[in-house]
């Protein structure tokens, strides 16, 4: 029996669950707004909102651990590579190092007021194939 846990299984094992978190926080901090099932919003709702809690702290400690929950990983860029993203020829090298960027500096100036409830979960109608019911979830305005 699953008495006082709360977490949601979401039908996955626990690695490829704080994998499948990590790809939706990046994706919901890029974009603000996705669509996904309800279950897996209400789940990610509860991380969503510490990250948020995390960049308005601003410090080392919080960049570090916000870069750790999602997962992001540097990957050195060659000279070449270099070079070519200051000329502004590459521009989708790796958005990883721009989410990052985006919540520390955009995203937590927008919730400094706000004391909670960063995110919001707007129902859909249900899925085609599996009648799955569908959702938005999204930083609030």
């Amino acid at each position: 029996m699953r008495h006082r846990k709360n977490t949601a299984q979401l039908g996955r094992n626990s690695s490829h669950r704080r994998c499948l978190m990590a790809n939706m926080l990046k994706s919901l901090v890029e974009y603000e707004r996705i669509e996904t099932t309800i279950t897996k919003a209400k789940e990610l709702r509860k991380h969503a909102d510490k990250l948020i809690t995390l960049a308005k702290k601003n410090s080392l400690a919080s960049r570090r651990a916000a870069i750790a929950k999602l997962m992001i990983r540097y990957n050195p860029l060659t000279p070449k590579e270099k070079k070519a993203v200051k000329q502004g020829v590459l521009t989708s090298y790796n958005t990883d190092r721009k989410v990052i960027g985006k919540l520390f500096n955009e995203l937590y100036q927008r919730f400094i007021e706000r004391n909670g409830g960063y995110t919001r979960i707007i129902r859909k109608e249900n899925r085609k194939g599996d009648a799955c019911p569908l959702c938005f979830i999204e930083y609030i305005k």
